[in-house]
């Protein structure tokens, strides 16, 4: 077998999501079968690349030589594939349109909008609980646009070609277990808070984790953490009454699960649309945007905690800590490719629970 770039590209998976299991969610592949691979790479280049445990897939010395080099070629390789995508790309509307997504409740608005101003276009989506491979993507002309998202001082870095355009900034709440006594409040202390085990999300490129450790570092206090999960798994772990955790200010309160603002607003998230500079998107960004912050509008009054605390919050223009109202793409560091990192908030928001 000959080393192919693909090979490349799941060993950077394995080492991006920090555990095979993972990665083989990621690249669409069954955990055995990754592993299966990842067994031939190693015998094809002569070693270990990675140490399988408890905690996790780690790079040996051999691993990191190989990854080093790994990602010195892929990028190049990457930009040959979107420079010749686009050279050979026709003029015209696209007939196929990829879209992708970290944890957000924006996906759906983002592919009703597509198909709202190409309708004669096939939509496809996936998804990434991180938004670095999302980014690479889009820089690459693997995917048309994106549903990304960063922290305040953790913010996303620019990609060549892409355009980051922040759409909604919003709180950080709690999610507790449904029976938990600080469910009864209307908010709750993240000091309160930092009382209890908590679940969180693995730690990944997309920072999360360190935005939250700094944030708890400023407080003098880190929470016990027993459970590392995501998504249904991190779930069911608070609503069994094991831990509690945060999430999105949109995320639909479930049967034996609670949701509440964080009293006082220490931890923000903000929700970034993203697509190429150079894309079949790039003209209707204006009205994509548009169109996915009045779905967002229709998701905050439909979800009860972020309604009320929209109504005890109304927007501040020029707040320091950023807006809960959406910034369409016709303010002017938006408008027409603005550069990457234009027009940012300093303000964001959270959680891939959510």
């Amino acid at each position: 077998m000959d080393l192919e770039v693909r090979h490349l590209r799941v060993v950077c998976a394995i080492a991006e999501a920090g555990s095979l299991t993972r990665a083989a969610v990621s690249l669409h592949m069954t955990q055995p079968g990754l592993s299966a691979q990842l067994r031939r790479i190693e015998v094809m280049l002569g070693g270990t690349i990675f140490e399988r445990g408890q905690a996790g897939a780690v790079p040996t010395p051999f691993g990191e030589l190989v990854l080093t080099r790994a990602r010195a070629i892929l990028p190049g390789i990457d930009d040959l594939l979107a420079d010749t995508a686009r050279a050979t790309r026709p003029r015209g509307a696209p007939d196929r349109v990829r879209l992708g997504s970290v944890g957000a409740p924006l996906l759906a608005d983002l592919v009703l909008a597509v198909r709202g101003v190409l309708p004669a276009a096939e939509v496809s989506t996936r998804c990434q609980y991180s938004p670095s491979p999302l980014l690479d993507d889009l820089a690459a002309g693997r995917l048309e646009a994106a549903v990304v998202g960063d922290n305040p001082g953790h913010e996303l870095p620019p990609h060549a070609g892409v355009v980051l355009c922040p759409l909604v900034t919003e709180p950080v709440f709690a999610l507790l277990p449904g029976t938990h006594p600080l469910a009864a409040e209307e908010e709750v202390s993240l000091n309160q808070l930092l009382e209890e085990d908590w679940a969180m999300p693995h730690p990944d490129s997309d920072r999360t984790r360190e935005y939250w450790a700094t944030v708890f570092a400023m407080m003098g206090r880190q929470p016990h953490t027993p459970y590392e999960a995501e998504g249904r798994q991190l779930i069911e772990i608070v609503r069994a009454g094991l831990a509690v955790s945060l999430c999105q200010a949109t995320f639909i309160e479930v049967p034996g699960i609670a949701v509440r603002p964080l009293a006082g607003t220490p931890l923000w998230y903000r929700h970034v649309l993203a697509w190429h500079r150079d894309g079949p998107l790039a003209v209707h960004g204006d009205e994509i945007v548009r169109r996915v912050g009045e779905g967002y509008l229709a998701t905050c009054a439909a979800t009860p905690a972020y309604a009320r605390w929209r109504e005890r919050h109304p927007v501040r223009r020029g707040c320091p800590t950023g807006s809960a109202e959406p910034k369409t793409a016709t303010a002017p560091a938006a408008r027409h490719g603005a550069p990457p990192g234009a027009g940012r908030t300093t303000s964001h928001v959270p959680s891939r629970a959510g």
